[in-house]
């Protein structure tokens, strides 16, 4: 069922995205959708993070002239296919940054805590996850990050030798904002993803992702999978580059949803994202579901933080929300929680962005990233379309 991977207006959608054409084109296209359609319009805006620089972007989806590229459904059933040669959806950025807060749930937040507490050790999670709650007694839902309410807080914690670097970026002034991969390695929709093959203790993260352009602005949304190797992070906070960013270890898409009229950040405030994983060794489901809501600090907020005087990103840059899901469900032993098996079948859906399905792996034994930003420019000057290349 292709749509069930769609938005659910999807006619009423600007959706923008990418994909891998085969010979003769051998490269990355731009694709928008048009009613069930998929346009490649490569001839006007050479990547995204060109089209989200333009002040007619939504016009460009709407009606910049193209090359039809057949239904969206038979791509969606396509890019679900690993052993097709054919047409496929890669992430829907290219050069732009990809960054990614951390702790912005305070349901994740605790969980943080715990894999810090525990060292990164899943045996001694339960127990420590039972002496924490006991040991903080507040629903950090209710603490806004900053405030003079925070504050007292971290005194307390600190007294009672509670205090973590989590809680400090979960309820301190300054959001955890860290670099998740590298531009053009996010893999798209039917992609593996990748586990570090010493990880033993990991989880899907499921999150909203919003694109922004270079000048700081929010243009659309997106979802993502930002994999999270808990006890290699929980060892060691220094270890947050190898814990987050490996082969395969951001996955976004399927689309980026143009903001308009229909569509806003708005409309991300009140998403509900939900999380489904599939084991494909031991039957095992597990659901779950996020509402944005619940966010500690406000999406708006944590773009400020990313992006200002202070740090610019020519590029443009995708921004991970973070998520409050950190599953528990014990899977493998009694109070042993929930780690991922190889072949597991992720899917990170809400309504108005539809769905990204990806199926877990090593990282050392999926697809290596080998096309990179050089090879991305020197496909599109082979094909004669830099020259297309405009900003407003």
């Amino acid at each position: 069922m292709p749509h069930a991977y769609l938005p659910s207006d999807l006619d009423d959608a600007l959706l923008i995205g990418r994909v891998w054409r085969p010979a003769p084109v051998d490269g990355p296209s731009v694709i928008v959708v048009r009613r069930g359609e998929v346009v490649d319009v490569t001839s006007t805006v050479a990547t995204t993070a060109d089209l989200f620089d333009r002040a007619d972007a939504v016009e460009i989806a709407r009606h910049a002239p193209g090359e039809s590229l057949g239904s969206v459904d038979a791509l969606i059933r396509a890019s679900l296919d690993s052993s097709t040669q054919a047409m496929h959806l890669l992430a829907p950025c290219d050069v732009q940054a990809v960054k990614a807060c951390g702790v912005t749930f305070a349901v994740s937040l605790l969980e943080r805590v715990i894999e810090e507490h525990a060292g990164g050790d899943a045996s001694k999670a339960q127990e420590t996850r039972a002496m924490i709650n006991e040991l903080i007694g507040a629903d950090l839902s209710k603490i806004k990050p900053g405030s003079g309410a925070a504050e007292k807080l971290k005194a307390e914690l600190e007294r009672r030798g509670a205090w973590s670097q989590y809680m400090e970026v979960g309820i301190g002034p300054d959001a955890e904002v860290f670099s998740k991969s590298q531009p053009m390695s996010s893999v798209g929709f039917g992609a593996d993803v990748g586990l570090y093959p010493t990880s033993k203790w990991n989880n899907p993260e499921p999150e909203i992702v919003l694109a922004v352009n270079s000048a700081g602005t929010i243009v659309g949304a997106t979802l993502g999978n930002d994999v999270n190797l808990r006890d290699i992070e929980g060892r060691s906070a220094l270890l947050l580059g190898k814990a987050k960013d490996n082969n395969g270890s951001c996955a976004i898409g399927p689309f980026v949803r143009l903001f308009d009229s229909a569509f806003t950040l708005d409309t991300v405030r009140e998403a509900s994202v939900s999380l489904r994983i599939e084991g494909a060794d031991d039957g095992f489901v597990l659901d779950g579901i996020s509402h944005m809501r619940e966010i500690s600090r406000d999406p708006a907020d944590l773009v400020a933080q990313t992006h200002g005087a202070h740090h610019q990103y020519p590029d443009g840059f995708m921004l991970f929300l973070g998520t409050m899901f950190s599953p528990i469900k014990d899977r493998d032993t009694p109070g042993g929680g929930f780690t991922h098996h190889l072949g597991d079948v992720v899917t990170i859906s809400t309504p108005s962005l539809g769905a990204i399905v990806n199926t877990v792996r090593l990282s050392t034994e999926i697809t290596p990233w080998t096309f990179g930003v050089r090879a991305l420019y020197g496909n599109l000057v082979a094909r004669g379309l830099l020259e297309s290349k405009r900003a407003s």
